[in-house]
């Protein structure tokens, strides 16, 4: 047992056992919903880890995994399609990048490449929890490996990074906990693929699968609350339109992450205990880490905050999707920068900036620039003709855009990043679905005049073909644009049509629109908002209060690495922010350390591509890193590193195979010049 729990356990185990359900006492969670589905995986023909694809099935170059029938595939085809891309979605998979050398399933967990596939054997447990209504159904999975040593247990959560489905952190966590023998608890927190296709009323079920909505019933991932004539109407006057889980559920799922989080290892001790029904597999001997990347970092981490039984004994996350409590008194100062005190604003307020300014600021780079694709002069007259950007020509124009999106305490170094993620519609697509899902809307509300669908050649809606959408379980994200279902435009002059390709300024009304939901005000006008716009704002900033993180850990050992280049979750609004306010919290109780890696982004999946493999290395290195630190500090006391940057050195022109050289460890004690520090109410970064 850890000094932590012995603390924590002296709380009286009756209180402990009411709050955590019964899963101690041998019996099912009060919370787990109908079947258990129990699977055997040989580790030959099929595996836990790989769906048995092995290393080389889930590369870069590998094919994608087909169906026998692509248009009724089966759950064991659709299991190894959702693996296959949920993998593939966070790592890169060259081995030019590090993938099958110091990382991938053939790579052991000492970081010894092997010649093997790296298939793993083991039981998978796949459960929904939620209510006895059916309405709330969050998947829960329970992976325990061959290599799980009753004798010396360790639980290792999982929860889905971004809107992923429950395989959405196989390739992080997932694979770190599994190689460690370690059973891994995953959950899908409330998102995942749950597709609602409106017009033929068909949904997915916990198997992938595609079936009416009414047979599924209580078995649906997500059934949108609409009856049968509020249904027929919107179809009526929006057809071919879905509705997705994250967005459209009317229960913003973000604000029970933690608790989903906390569910998922209950769940596992249950397991725990009915697989190994002769070990004595309790809380007092486990060792539970709460770990996962981006969002499900960010659901680890309000886990911790929330774990009033001392459940959770230490916390290693990567690049965490957290929203600290805005207007701690601290200031952030990067090297000799200026002090930023306007820090820890929350996922909404900056995406949508960054999604009114960022197709305007990518004029400023040179076309094809790590896939500057969709750069819109047009967006930056429309901006200037709304009196939103000042200067007169595009050059000055772009510019200022980017100085404006700099100057909300977003780092310089995700400018040349940011591009990327422009064209494959990152803050678009964040920026509605959350806006849905803050806000608790139904899918009929007509927000800002955007809906999801699938669309043609000219842009215009259209039904999805039937093997995209038997497919969506595998393929989908979780959040359009993905698996076929686009964004679209409602208020499109002619007619609905796809979002960028709407109108010249890639719908800069909408994005406009977005942008007063977390403000408050008119964008153009400043003036305060009208009508339902008001009445929308409100809901979104009630939805934004539930999920912002305390700072308070608990005295919970805690690593978080971040990339400093992130352009997704910015570390002066996320990672760096929430050490600041956990300094505060905490103080000299704190157990804490932040790694802030030089040269790394959020996505390591798009360093297979030219350019980033020149200039970015793998986060998930570091990720792998601090798991171990974790895992070291809990099982052997050595002390967890300080907070530090990690000078990395990018691999450079023409991209040679990386290598230990251009990925320098986490140090022990770091120098003073790579120092972390928090003094005087500041948190000083090194350049």
């Amino acid at each position: 047992m850890t000094f932590r729990k012995r603390l924590l356990r002296a709380i009286p185990i009756s209180i402990a056992l009411a709050e955590l359900g019964t899963a101690q006492a041998g019996e099912r969670p009060n919370f787990i919903l109908g079947e258990i589905s129990r699977t055997v995986y040989d580790g030959v023909s099929d595996d836990l880890l790989t769906g048995g694809l092995g290393k080389d099935g889930l590369a870069f170059a590998a094919p994608t995994p087909g169906f026998t029938d692509s248009e009724n595939p089966t759950p064991a085809e659709l299991r190894r399609l959702a693996i296959y891309n949920n993998y593939r979605a966070l790592v890169d998979t060259t081995e030019g990048g590090g993938y099958g050398v110091l990382y991938g399933p053939n790579v052991t967990a000492d970081g010894v490449p092997t010649s093997g596939q790296g298939l793993v054997a083991g039981v998978e447990h796949i459960a929904y929890a939620g209510n006895a209504s059916g309405k709330v159904n969050v998947t829960m999975m329970v992976q325990l490996p061959d290599s799980f040593d009753p004798a010396s247990p360790c639980i290792v959560t999982a929860p889905s990074s971004g809107s992923r489905g429950v395989y959405g952190a196989i390739g992080t966590a997932g694979e770190w906990g599994l190689k460690n023998g370690s059973a891994v608890a995953y959950t899908d927190k409330g998102t995942g693929t749950g597709a609602h296709d409106l017009q033929d009323d068909t949904v997915n079920l916990i198997t992938g699968e595609r079936a009416d909505a009414a047979e599924a019933g209580k078995d649906s991932t997500f059934t949108a609350k609409l009856n049968a004539k509020r249904r027929d109407r919107f179809n009526a006057e929006t057809p071919n339109r879905f509705a997705f889980k994250q967005a459209h559920s009317r229960r913003n799922p973000e604000k029970d992450w933690g608790r989903d989080v906390l569910r998922s290892v209950d769940f596992a001790f249950f397991v725990l205990g009915r697989d190994y029904p002769g070990a004595s597999i309790t809380p007092d001997s486990t060792i539970v880490i709460a770990s996962s990347v981006s969002n499900g970092g960010g659901a680890s981490i309000r886990a911790a905050e929330q774990d009033a039984e001392g459940l959770i004994d230490g916390v290693a996350v990567s690049e965490p999707n957290v929203n600290p409590t805005p207007g701690a008194p601290f200031s952030i100062v990067q090297g000799d920068g200026p002090p930023l005190t306007e820090h820890s604003r929350n996922l909404y307020d900056y995406t949508t900036l960054l999604n009114v300014y960022q197709g305007c600021a990518n004029v400023a780079l040179p076309p094809f620039v790590l896939f500057n694709f969709a750069a819109s002069p047009a967006r930056c007259a429309a901006l200037h003709a709304k009196g939103l950007l000042s200067a007169a020509t595009l050059e000055d124009q772009a510019i200022e855009a980017q100085a404006i999106i700099n100057g909300f305490g977003i780092l310089p170094e995700q400018n040349i990043v940011q591009p990327s993620h422009w064209f494959i519609f990152v803050p678009q697509a964040i920026s509605v679905t959350y806006a849905k899902a803050y806000g608790r809307l139904s899918v009929t509300e007509n927000l800002c005049a955007y809906s999801f669908a699938a669309t043609g050649a000219d842009g215009a809606p259209m039904p999805l073909s039937t093997a995209a959408e038997a497919a969506l379980f595998g393929t989908s994200g979780g959040i359009p644009p993905t698996g076929g279902v686009n964004l679209v435009n409602n208020a499109a002059p002619g007619g609905p049509k796809e979002d960028r390709g709407s109108t010249p300024d890639q719908n800069l009304d909408g994005a406009l629109c977005l942008r007063g939901l977390s403000t408050g005000a008119d964008p153009v006008t400043g003036g305060g908002l009208a009508g339902k716009a008001a009445g929308f704002a409100e809901r979104v900033a009630e939805g934004i209060a539930g999920i912002l993180a305390s700072g308070d850990l608990n005295g919970t050992p805690t690593l978080i690495v971040t990339g400093r280049s992130d352009a997704i979750l910015p570390p002066n609004h996320t990672s760096r922010a929430y050490v600041g306010l956990n300094q505060l919290v905490e103080g000299g109780g704190s157990g804490l350390s932040y790694v802030e890696v030089l040269n790394a982004q959020h996505l390591d999946a798009f360093n297979a591509f030219p350019g980033f493999n020149e200039l970015f290395v793998p986060l998930h290195h570091y990720f792998i890193q601090v798991l171990d630190l974790m895992l070291d500090h809990l099982r052997n006391g050595t002390p967890l590193p300080a907070s530090q940057v990690v000078r990395t050195t990018p691999r450079g022109l023409d991209a040679p195979p990386i290598g230990l050289a251009n990925l320098p460890p986490i140090a022990a004690t770091p120098d003073p010049g790579s120092a972390i520090t928090f003094t005087a109410s500041t948190l000083r970064i090194p350049e």
